[in-house]
């Protein structure tokens, strides 16, 4: 087994935790983005929220997509979500 193939299967055992553990994801998500704000005087806010969000996005997690697309577990619509524009 190269080096390659022991990255892809860490990567695959942490999205099949994330999968079965959404809310503890989430919890680590905030928990650490929170304590990155508080150690750096929010002075990063901006991009530690862009990198929680592309956390949540490629992980799956509730009311973000997946990285093939798919929903994550008990996905819904996302707290900033707005209808988009009308068709004709």
């Amino acid at each position: 087994m190269g080096f390659m193939d022991s990255v892809k299967n860490l990567v695959n055992k942490g999205k099949d935790f994330a999968s079965k553990n959404p809310d503890k994801v989430q919890d680590f998500i905030q928990k650490t983005g929170d304590q990155v704000d508080k150690r750096t005087g929010g002075k990063y806010a901006h991009h530690v929220d862009k990198a929680q969000d592309a956390a949540r996005k490629h992980l799956g997690t509730p009311g973000n997509p997946g990285p093939d697309g798919r929903p994550g577990p008990e996905s819904g619509p996302g707290p900033d979500a707005r209808p988009g524009p009308r068709q004709p």
